[in-house]
């Protein structure tokens, strides 16, 4: 994410790998990247891209994780490098809605404290701050 992209247009936009589907929610303010399936070393490419493509602006950023039936540590990894990706933007990433592999992943980890978890993504909308 070294180099910022101009801004998507306001909408919505899927990216697909077989294993999972990402789906991009623009609105102002924020952006929602929706990720369902297994997200691991050989499927992250599409949550990759959408969520280095979501930070804009300085945008909260809300990874809805709640579809997501498999997380690997290259899956955390790329959490942990849009995180901090985000942090030196001044952006913000927000987890919401995580599923059970990835809150084991995050608790297991110890990770669950470095991210703004949020129960769903309502929560973690920035109006419900």
């Amino acid at each position: 994410m070294s180099a910022r992209h101009d801004p998507p247009a306001l909408g919505a936009a899927d990216l697909d790998e077989e294993g999972v589907h990402v789906e991009m929610q623009l609105a102002p303010g924020h952006t929602v990247v929706a990720i369902s399936g297994d997200l691991d070393i050989e499927t992250m490419l599409p949550a990759q891209e959408a969520l280095e493509r979501a930070f804009w602006d300085n945008q909260v950023v809300i990874a809805d994780l709640e579809q997501v039936t498999f997380c690997d540590s290259s899956a955390l990894n790329l959490l942990l490098k849009v995180r901090a990706n985000a942090i030196a933007a001044g952006a913000q990433l927000r987890l919401a809605a995580v599923s059970e592999p990835v809150r084991r992943l995050l608790e297991i980890t110890g990770c669950a404290a470095v991210f703004d978890v949020c129960p769903t993504v309502g929560a973690a909308l920035p109006e419900a701050s």
